[in-house]
């Protein structure tokens, strides 16, 4: 090995340290697939429990429904509720299993900020969800609000975690403007965001990351 060389490979070693101290870089694509696939469950469950038709109109309740406005909410609230603790559980087994795997820290400074960055404008924007519901009524913009929300909270962690997120973001980002747009559908398009999104996005980051080795270099 010659002196270029060598210079080249320790200058590809700093810049790898550097990523890792810096970014979280543990995510298992396998929890994108879980959380795709708990959320496909969960809307084929509100559909099938509500016996919901497109467009559902004002408060999600259809002519064959026999259950009140309050009732539909707590349903999907507790539906909602057992998909994000499904996924987060999933989720964070398979990165610390990941990280274990790779040599890496779980909760280190890079995880720390991806954490602040993106649960402080997701906690946020869930409040507001609530408030745009119990306060105003608002049912219809409950899901496109999730999707934009969750596709900005993406994009705002995303400079601290892999790149490949950023795709994911702008995803949801397009898919809740487009839920706004289509008012009746929202289920459908979280079903797609929450849903096929993570799933594609899951196999994505597996086949990139994960199919060949254990860790990141």
């Amino acid at each position: 090995m010659n002196q270029s060389e060598e210079h080249l490979k320790q200058l590809t070693e700093i810049r790898t340290m550097m990523e890792r101290s810096s970014r979280f870089i543990s995510l298992s694509g396998l929890s994108g697939i879980f959380a795709g696939l708990f959320a496909l469950i969960g809307a084929a469950a509100a559909i099938v429990c509500l016996n919901i038709r497109f467009p559902y109109g004002e408060f999600l309740i259809n002519d064959s429904n026999s259950l009140s406005r309050k009732e539909v909410m707590y349903f999907f609230f507790a539906d909602a509720s057992t998909v994000l603790l499904a996924s987060f559980v999933v989720s964070i087994w398979l990165t610390f299993n990941r990280a274990r795997q790779a040599g890496l820290p779980v909760f280190n400074s890079a995880a720390r900020r991806l954490f602040i960055n993106m649960f402080v404008p997701l906690v946020s924007g869930g409040i507001f969800c609530l408030i745009a519901y119990f306060k105003y009524g608002y049912v219809g913009f409950i899901a496109p609000l999730m999707l934009l929300i969750y596709g900005l909270s993406l994009l705002n962690a995303s400079k601290y975690t892999l790149d490949d997120v950023r795709y994911l973001a702008y995803a949801e980002i397009v898919l809740g403007l487009l839920a706004f747009y289509y008012i009746g559908y929202g289920l459908i398009f979280w079903s797609i965001g929450f849903g096929i999104m993570h799933i594609i996005y899951g196999v994505w980051m597996w086949n990139k990351y994960e199919r060949k080795a254990p860790s990141i270099d």
